[in-house]
C-alpha cells in the first residue's frame, strides 16, 4: 500500500482536505462513477452519514464496506 496523499475536496460548498492512500482514492472514484455522482458528491454523502470518525477514516470504511457488500 502506498503512503497517504492529500486530496482537496468540496463538501457542501466548503473546501477541505482528506488524506487517503492511492488505492482508496482510486476505488472511491470508481464507486462515484458507478453511482453517476461526482467524487465530491459521494464524499459529501459519506460525511453526512459518518459516525464520530474523521472523514478520511469514514471514506476508508465506506470503500471497504462497498467492496465487501457490492450493491
Amino acid at each position: 500500500m502506498t503512503a497517504s496523499n492529500k486530496h482537496t475536496v468540496k463538501i457542501n460548498g466548503h473546501i477541505t482536505s482528506v488524506f487517503l492512500e492511492s488505492e482508496f482514492w482510486e476505488e472511491l472514484k470508481q464507486i462515484s462513477k458507478a453511482k453517476s455522482v461526482s467524487t465530491d458528491q459521494l464524499i459529501s454523502q459519506i460525511d453526512q452519514h459518518k459516525r464520530g470518525s474523521n472523514l478520511s477514516s469514514a471514506i476508508r470504511l465506506y470503500v471497504l464496506n462497498h467492496i465487501r457488500n457490492p450493491q
